[in-house]
């Protein structure tokens, strides 16, 4: 590769993350788009192999690299880019900042992860491969250290493509010709073993051995003979996980069994059926059953007596390789500013490293303080569960010993502080979010310099806060000088950058400016389209705002268009059932109402509501704001009595679930009022709207907009009842209070 260091005339290695069997990976910089990168370097294959085989090997590299590049999915590490330099095939992928699960169990010095750390991982992972599966993709080399759980929580699975490569030219496992084991029996399903064919469930199998592992501390079949391991894959039932670790819920014991079934049909029949029975698990008290759905048109082959069965020639002088004890590759390289020492190097406002801050603290223990880090990535798994009080309550309390031990300014310390503010944030306490945003961004800067990315991201997230508070011009000027500072220091298209100008896009929308919402939103769409891939989550989201901005402008058959390509890419990506897809399905609906396509409207809403209930159950909030759009459509089809019904039933469980002050509690209350005028019912009706009305002041004030809206709405209903001097006076205060509220802007 020369002395440059430089790949291809674009990547410039800059440090070695790890060294493994198959090659180098290396942390290196994208001069072209001045973003890092981790790049994969392959060993060039040794004498042993002739030219001919290199041949096969460059092209099924190629192949393999493009297949991995394709994977568009959160849980799948993003392939950049591949080629060869130098004689030396390389594979361009983002760089992960976290650890993988090998090294995880490592820190955690063997024992198993929490409980929700668990079903966690298997969710995100579940997800991953249910994408992949789909794509006929199978990875073949699922294990601990091929799975990362970044610092923000998100686990990603790395490798595709590149496991089968090894695999076909002899790398993977067996002995190499140097005497290096370059796979681990302890993760092989019992088809890979008997050299068999294999599809999606082999993967599961791999994935039921991590699991197993990571709930218990030690894979299903821990022992020392090579051989062992591999017959007891083969023919030997695993002890329960329960066996080993009895807080386990029995739901996750059948299911991490269930995976390690030794028929393939025995096992659930894909990763989506895996994510349901997980949900399933979670959200029910006791775990209930869930039939394997049989392959489609599959007659699964008699099983051979285990005495028929023989393990193949090349599992014969293999060693047992590497259980998950941090031997595989670093996915990222030690991140100073992540440590949990006292001491870290601050930042200049170039980014260039400061002189050393030492903080005070009071403790060296290093258990203790990797005990809060794990209390901390525990508080990060209840929120990606949606149970942001319960995470709220875990990042208060490691902040707080974590100022106790560390300081106040100390990196870790101010990490949990961010976390609280996000969840407070979430649980509705926007302006307590911001007070504690504000804390930590002025500690950040004052540390880590004001353009240091953490401190940016404190800035950030005030600008969304403030956003929360209706605050959307002050939200605006910040939006505006953060995204002045991500694009001097990182580029206009990096992704953080990206981030941000779809939050100001977001905020525009809000601040009545739709054209130019949608302007930058598309812009934006466009920008993550070519650097993160069309079909990335990131570039949807930016391409459902574009949706939302061409509603505002009245455009809705454009709106309808872009909502249903959305939410197909989004089925494709992140699979059916995802509430991201449900999502956007929710917002067709809404674009079909619009364009008076009132019975098309109806029939989505139905199968939505149908959906939502299987997933999340009958009184979820989305569910019932599902059933809320089927009623509003009767209504538009003239079914006036079921419409009424219908949002008498949801305003009735969102009083009880959410409220009765709650906005959407309030909106059905107000489609009641609607349903009863539409079937003559005004005296009803009005007691309705002045309801509505009364609440909506009580908690919004009486110049908010929904307040006067609702102000108008009893005025109309007076009209109907024949009480014009009253309506007038009405309509008349609602003007005024109208007007105050223009002229104090």
């Amino acid at each position: 590769m020369g002395d440059s260091r430089l790949i291809h005339g674009r990547y410039r290695l800059l440090d070695l993350i790890g060294r493994g069997g198959m090659g180098e990976v290396w942390r290196a910089r994208d001069e072209s788009l001045a973003r890092h990168v981790a790049v994969k370097c392959l060993k060039p294959l040794g004498p042993q192999h002739d030219q001919s085989v290199a041949r096969v090997v460059r092209e099924r590299f190629r192949r393999e690299a493009r297949v991995a590049a394709a994977l568009q999915h959160r849980g799948v590490t993003v392939v950049h880019d591949f080629g060869e330099s130098d004689g030396v095939l390389f594979l361009v992928m983002e760089l992960l900042q976290g650890r993988n699960l090998s090294q995880l169990l490592e820190d955690n010095r063997q024992h198993p992860l929490t409980v929700p750390d668990v079903v966690d991982v298997a969710e995100q992972v579940a997800a991953a491969l249910a994408c992949t599966h789909r794509q006929g993709i199978v990875h073949r080399d699922l294990k601990p250290a091929n799975i990362v759980r970044l610092t923000d929580g998100t686990v990603k699975i790395c490798d595709f493509g590149i496991a089968r490569l090894g695999h076909d030219i002899g790398l993977t496992s067996r002995l190499t010709g140097t005497g290096i084991a370059m796979g681990t029996p302890h993760y092989m399903s019992p088809e890979q073993i008997s050299g068999d064919e294999v599809d999606q469930r082999s993967d599961l199998y791999s994935l039921g051995c991590v699991l197993y592992e990571i709930a218990t501390g030690v894979p299903p079949f821990d022992l020392d003979d090579p051989w062992a391991i591999l017959i007891g894959h083969r023919d030997t039932p695993p002890r329960p996980p329960r066996s080993h670790r009895a807080d386990l819920p029995e739901y996750l014991d059948r299911i991490i069994l269930d995976l390690l079934a030794k028929r393939p049909e025995e096992r659930p029949y894909d990763a989506r059926e895996l994510g349901r029975r997980l949900d399933l698990g979670r959200t029910t008290p006791a775990y209930v059953p869930t039939v394997v759905t049989p392959r489609p048109e599959t007659v699964p082959p008699p099983a051979a007596a285990p005495s028929e069965r023989r393990l193949p020639s090349w599992t014969r002088g293999m060693t047992t390789g590497h259980k998950a004890t941090g031997a595989g590759l670093r996915s990222t390289p030690p991140d100073p500013s992540a440590g949990l020492s006292g001491e870290w190097v601050p930042r200049d406002r170039t980014g260039r490293p400061g002189p050393p801050h030492r903080v005070p603290s009071r403790t060296t223990d290093p258990a203790l303080l990797t005990a809060l880090a794990g209390r901390h990535d525990a508080g990060l798994s209840l929120g990606r569960l949606g149970r942001w009080a319960e995470a709220g309550e875990v990042h208060r309390a490691v902040a707080a010993e974590r100022e106790h031990l560390l300081g106040p300014d100390h990196p870790d310390t101010l990490a949990s502080r961010y976390e609280v503010a996000f969840t407070l944030s979430r649980t509705g306490r926007a302006a307590d979010a911001l007070r504690a945003y504000k804390h930590v961004a002025a500690a950040r800067r004052r540390l880590l310099g004001a353009d240091h990315p953490d401190t940016l991201a404190a800035r950030q997230e005030m600008a969304y806060v403030l956003g929360q508070l209706g605050r959307h011009p002050d939200a605006h000027r910040v939006y505006l000088s953060v995204l002045a500072d991500r694009e001097r220091t990182m580029g206009a298209e990096h992704p953080d950058t990206l981030r941000c100008r779809h939050n100001l896009a977001f905020n525009l929308s809000r601040l009545g400016r739709p054209e130019d919402s949608y302007l930058m939103a598309r812009e934006v769409a466009d920008a993550r389209a070519r650097v993160l891939g069309p079909a990335h989550p990131d570039t949807l989201v930016t391409r459902y705002e574009v949706a939302y901005a061409l509603g505002q402008l009245g455009r809705w058959a454009d709106a309808l268009q872009t909502y249903r390509e959305v939410a197909e890419a989004r089925a494709r990506a992140l699979g059916a059932d995802h509430p991201d897809t449900l999502a956007a399905r929710y917002e067709t609906g809404i674009s079909l109402g619009r364009l008076g396509r009132s019975a098309e409207a109806y029939q989505l809403y139905r199968e939505l509501v149908e959906d939502r209930a299987r997933i999340s159950g009958p009184a979820h909030p989305e569910t019932l704001r599902a059933r809320h759009g089927l009623g509003v459509n009767l209504g538009r089809l003239g079914r006036w009595e079921e419409a009424l019904a219908e949002s008498r039933d949801v305003c009735a469980i969102r009083e009880r679930v959410l409220g009765p002050d709650h906005p959407d509690t309030l909106v059905s209350r107000r489609e009641v009022a609607v349903g009863l005028g539409w079937l003559g019912r005004w005296a009803d009706a009005l007691t309705e709207y002045r309801r509505v009305a009364a609440a909506r002041e009580r908690v919004l004030g009486a110049d908010h907009p929904d307040s006067l809206s609702s102000r108008n709405d009893e005025a109309h209903c007076l009209e109907q009842l024949g009480r014009a001097a009253e309506a007038a006076a009405l309509y008349r205060r609602a003007a005024a209070l109208r007007q105050q509220r223009a002229g104090g802007r």
